[in-house]
């Protein structure tokens, strides 16, 4: 544990899994299965295997069904962040979550659908090592197309060498694709809108400040957004 900068990680699992359609008509999609295992489960091992001790797992579509799968689980422990009224969107959630006081600062967040193996290192233990909460308010891991698989966009992000991102300009390609995994402090949740809105507000904000950083991932990430994305992840994931 004391190679992290936190305890805690926010798993988002809330959205209504629309690209995924007919798999998520009545299953959630953090819930879906690839390689026999549901997404968010593969996303809590990885926490785990870092040594992230606590899981704050927000919900919204079909909520019972991931509050009832995630109950057991003794690492990461998992606290559900109740989002059924009220779809808040990644930003929205993110606050909900702290103001119930259930977010340290800072926190690991990471999408319950993400999909990646690890390089040299674990993903977490990387971005703690990279943490630097004087000149940063998040810490993005961001990774090449050359490491990315079914992602068909035209990237993010660029990257400065000192670790700085900026928004990818329209009609051009972006060298960073971001993984849906972060650090991030209560400074980047200052002064929010109340309801639901992206995160992509607050890093906008943080990019004009000079403080939203990226990581170059050095491992394989894995986009499964839609149904026909699953078999080839599942050929991968037994080739790794």
């Amino acid at each position: 544990m004391s190679t992290l900068v936190s305890d805690t990680a926010m798993l988002m699992a809330a959205g209504l899994g629309k690209r995924m359609r007919p798999l998520t008509a009545a299953t959630p999609k953090p819930l879906v299965r690839v390689g026999g295992k549901p997404l968010i489960d593969r996303a809590l091992d990885r926490l785990e295997d870092a040594g992230v001790e606590k899981a704050v797992v927000n919900v919204h579509y079909l909520a019972d069904s991931i509050e009832a799968h995630t109950k057991a689980r003794k690492l990461p422990a998992v606290t559900i962040s109740d989002e059924r009224e009220q779809l808040l969107e990644t930003g929205g959630g993110m606050v909900k979550a702290q103001g119930a006081g259930l977010l340290p600062d800072p926190f690991f967040a990471c999408n319950a659908d993400s999909i990646w193996l690890d390089g040299p290192r674990n993903a977490f233990v990387d971005l703690s090592a990279r943490w630097d909460p004087d000149a940063m308010d998040a810490l993005l891991l961001v990774v090449s197309h050359a490491r990315a698989f079914n992602f068909d966009g035209t990237g993010d992000f660029y990257m400065d060498p000192a670790g700085r991102l900026s928004r990818k300009v329209p009609g051009r390609i972006a060298p960073f694709i971001y993984t849906g995994i972060q650090i991030a402090s209560h400074r980047l949740l200052r002064d929010a809108p109340q309801g639901a809105f992206s995160t992509n507000m607050l890093w906008d904000r943080a990019i004009a400040e000079g403080r939203l950083f990226g990581l170059a991932f050095t491992g394989l990430w894995y986009e499964v957004g839609t149904p026909a994305d699953i078999a080839p992840t599942e050929e991968a994931l037994r080739g790794g």
